[in-house]
């Protein structure tokens, strides 16, 4: 194993504090959106461009599928499956850190957003873009789509198709 090279354990432990430490600051800022938002009026950041507004989510990305808690929950599951299997095959070579950040985050997203429709049967989102009228979201949406996007661009435009070649399920 080249020195710039982790262990697939040692790889898998990093993701694994990488997705904790994001995990609870999801949580952290969900707990302060309850304590300090909810039944208030929304916090003005910057006049007319953000602000902090307790939501209570019951459905999915931009509200959708309201009320349809069991297969918003089954769909998460199958996500965070999709992620672990993805993050387990994922070379622990130093060219694929970045993937392995951004899985642990995608993961860490999931978890906190299928962790807010068990305890509450509602997701907590709390930052407003009122600028554009965006959706109330929260980090753990930050996390999924700055990840989704970031990774995106990586296989799009930086890795080859033989870089990917652990992704297959059947060897040639």
């Amino acid at each position: 194993m080249r020195k710039d090279n982790l262990s697939r354990g040692k790889m898998l432990a990093l993701d694994a504090v990488i997705a904790g430490i994001l995990l609870c600051l999801d949580q952290f800022t969900k707990y302060l959106a309850i304590t300090h938002l909810k039944g208030q009026p929304a916090v003005v950041l910057i006049n007319g461009v953000l602000e902090l507004q307790y939501v209570e989510n019951r459905g999915s990305a931009f509200s959708m599928l309201q009320g349809r808690k069991t297969l918003i929950l089954c769909m998460g599951f199958a996500l965070l499956a999709v992620l672990l299997f993805a993050v387990w095959k994922v070379p622990p070579k130093k060219k694929f850190r970045i993937v392995h950040v951004m899985l642990a985050a995608l993961i860490a997203g999931a978890l906190g957003n299928i962790i807010d429709r068990i305890r509450f049967d509602y997701v907590v989102d709390f930052i407003s873009f009122v600028l554009i009228h965006f959706p109330v979201f929260n980090a753990a949406d930050c996390f999924i789509v700055a990840c989704t996007i970031v990774l995106f661009f990586l296989f799009l435009f930086v890795y080859k198709e033989e870089d990917l070649d652990f992704l297959r399920l059947k060897s040639k």
